[in-house]
């Protein structure tokens, strides 16, 4: 046994909830009864159907997603989809419109050119504010011909987010978003957008899965040129079911639903999201300086909070120090630097109290 707790502020994969895990490892070995684990069963199988199709569900109670939305897990992760949605929703378009507000966003832009006739346009650049900031949806560079319009709506990297999520105006084109790093941690109207798709590995579960989630009518655009695996209207009429999908992941994500669920669901945890986050900058903003967030506070992620010293040593001794303490994986992404605390749903506010105390015993020692 560890003397300590050990809380996991790694921004993927990521913790999951302690309930989710037991449940887990109780059936590990024999699922519900059947003398067999999920991970080595038939994904065709009446069971494991079931299993697909409840976490399906849950989804939809957890989103309050309508009837006319079809839900697939999917292999690939979010990455995958910088490519899929430009070969399905780009057919016979000259223009996707692309939001760059930080690592990610700058990342799809750049691959979804790359199987596409479409022009990717930049319709926004948070270059303007150093990614410090985000350019409101209102000064967006939106074609209303576009086939559609790409933003990610939190950066896990740059610690940004757009904490009211952009909507589209009645003649503009669909809105497609990465949440991969913010699903399930608040309340959306999901018939706002187009496509939403998240990998699952920050608030669904472990990595290998990828939600994506379609509003219907787009699937009219999905064209028999595209090949069959990369085809969403191919793996709609299958059932999600054209390749192997991630069995297991898909059973921890069930659990996970599930348990949000138990918590009050989205909007129970939405409340408790915004106090481990209110906690942890009033941390950084109380420290008279020692710690440094430079995100303007409008645009701070709830999510994926960035910070450090003036110094690269110290943040180094900070990371060091933490990990020693049980608080483990806060170094910052390699091309930023500093710290990053991962809080997501499953991270308790325990875990992040106890972040906000050896911050202040590590200013204590070392200011």
């Amino acid at each position: 046994m560890l003397p300590n707790p050990v809380y996991n502020f790694s921004a993927g994969p990521a913790v999951l909830p302690d309930a989710v895990l037991h449940t887990a490892q109780n059936e590990m070995l024999d699922y519900n009864g059947t003398g067999f684990p999920v991970m080595s069963m038939s994904h065709r199988s009446d069971v494991f159907m079931s299993i697909l199709h409840h976490a399906e569900q849950d989804l939809r109670t957890l989103l309050d997603i309508p009837d006319n939305y079809k839900i697939l897990f999917l292999q690939g992760g979010a990455s995958s989809q910088f490519n899929m949605v430009v070969m399905n929703f780009a057919n016979g378009f000259k223009r996707v419109d692309s939001v760059v507000t930080g690592n990610w966003s700058s990342v799809a832009h750049k691959q979804m050119g790359k199987l596409s006739d479409a022009e990717i346009h930049l319709a926004a650049d948070g270059k303007a504010f150093d990614y410090l900031d985000l350019p409101p949806a209102n000064t967006w560079d939106i074609d209303r011909r576009s086939a559609f319009v790409h933003f990610v709506s939190n950066e896990t990297v740059n610690g940004l987010q757009y904490g009211e999520l952009p909507r589209p105006g009645a003649d503009m084109p669909p809105l497609v978003c990465d949440m991969s790093s913010d699903i399930l941690s608040r309340r959306i109207n999901v018939r706002d957008f187009g496509v939403i798709y998240a990998g699952a590995q920050k608030n669904i579960g472990p990595a290998g899965a990828t939600v994506v989630i379609i509003r219907e009518d787009l699937l009219e655009r999905c064209s028999d040129r595209v090949p069959d695996v990369w085809n969403y209207q191919t793996h709609i009429n299958r059932q999600g079911m054209h390749n192997t999908p991630a069995t297991y992941p898909i059973y921890i994500a069930g659990l996970v639903f599930r348990w949000l669920l138990a918590q009050g669901g989205v909007a129970q945890i939405e409340t408790v999201n915004a106090l481990k986050a209110a906690k942890l900058y009033d941390a950084i903003d109380g420290s008279g300086g020692f710690y440094i967030n430079n995100i303007r506070p409008g645009a701070r992620s709830k999510m994926n909070v960035v910070f450090g010293t003036q110094s690269p040593g110290l943040d180094q001794r900070f990371v060091q120090e933490a990990d020693a303490a049980g608080l483990k994986l806060l170094q910052g992404y390699k091309s930023v630097g500093g710290m990053r605390a991962s809080i997501y749903n499953a991270m308790p506010l325990q875990g992040v109290e106890a972040l906000v105390g050896f911050m202040q015993d590590f200013q204590r020692r070392y200011g």
